[in-house]
């Protein structure tokens, strides 16, 4: 009888072996990437109620909404574009606005929840690494912005289609409008926004509330803000500078000046000054990669040795 399916590895060399093939078998960053969104189901409900929101305004200012577009088709071509696609943008903003908070907070709980309510205990007794554990929690964050955009498209393209309704009965040109409204150029420049900004740039500020999620007893939030203000002002005693401070606020108000050409010339509806070779070629990027990787590769550390709360 043939019995060697339920053989035992014989040494540490095959059990090393079967390791990874069980690994792969099971997958377990799929299922860790769906216990976040199991746990954490605001992450996307806070984009769809943002979008939600944009809609339902959108839907009363119908009210007058033809009465407008018919004001602005009588201006110049530059002030009929800013008329025609605001309401886009400002659903856009809305929704990104929700999508930046949303992963704010969502990694300053990641890994400070699993240790307050004791999950952690099961979690580690599955086969799942803390390495697994804490990029796919990264993963989340990175996926966020993401999400956004595609809730973003959707939803500009239900305002499309309520204002193409509303226009139609009003009897206003509903291919005036239309020919103001750059809508895929503005969809490009969402996607490079959210792409640069909030998952590149923003990347050292997300590890860094991860770790200080891995690290925190209490007041993850406080811990998170109060160490870079400490720096701040300790270094405006000491050496009257604000060096460390510029840095922040360089960081956290983003990149425009590498991610455009000319610097400042960011357009809703005007790709040619898209520049990602400026950006990816940017110093402060790849430092802020560098910085990303050794905060997550800290979270994973402390992840393996913290206690739970």
């Amino acid at each position: 009888m043939n019995t060697q399916s339920n053989a035992v590895p014989e040494s540490p060399l095959q059990a090393q072996a079967v390791a990874p093939a069980i690994a792969h078998a099971t997958r377990p960053m799929y299922w860790s990437l769906r216990r976040e969104l199991w746990e954490n189901r605001w992450i996307y409900m806070a984009p769809l109620a943002a979008a939600a929101v944009s809609l339902f305004g959108f839907i009363i200012s119908t009210v007058h909404f033809a009465a407008r577009m018919r004001a602005a088709l009588a201006l110049d071509p530059e002030k009929q574009r800013e008329a025609v696609v605001a309401p886009y943008e400002m659903a856009a903003g809305l929704i990104m606005a929700a999508a930046f908070i949303v992963g704010i907070f969502y990694c300053l709980e990641a890994l400070h929840s699993e240790r307050r309510d004791r999950s952690i205990l099961f979690w580690k007794s599955l086969p799942v690494s803390d390495l697994t554990t804490v990029l796919s929690k990264v993963s989340i964050a990175f996926a966020i912005p993401l999400f956004a955009f595609v809730v973003t498209v959707v939803t500009q393209l239900m305002v499309l289609l309520l204002s193409s309704v509303v226009l139609a009965a009003s009897s206003v040109s509903v291919a005036g409008v239309w020919a103001q409204l750059p809508l895929y150029q503005m969809s490009v420049m969402l996607l490079y926004h959210l792409v640069t900004v909030h998952v590149l740039w923003y990347a050292p500020i997300y590890a860094w509330l991860l770790l200080v999620s891995a690290w925190a007893r209490r007041a993850a939030f406080l811990w998170a803000v109060l160490p870079p203000l400490a720096i701040c002002f300790a270094e405006k005693i000491i050496f009257n500078t604000w060096y460390f401070a510029s840095m922040l606020q360089n960081r956290i108000s983003g990149p425009e000046a590498f991610m455009f050409t000319p610097p400042g010339s960011a357009s809703m509806g005007h790709m040619t000054h898209l520049d990602p070779g400026r950006f990816l070629s940017a110093p402060g990027l790849w430092i802020g990669l560098a910085v990303a990787t050794t905060f997550i590769a800290a979270a994973v550390r402390l992840r393996r040795y913290r206690s739970p709360i």
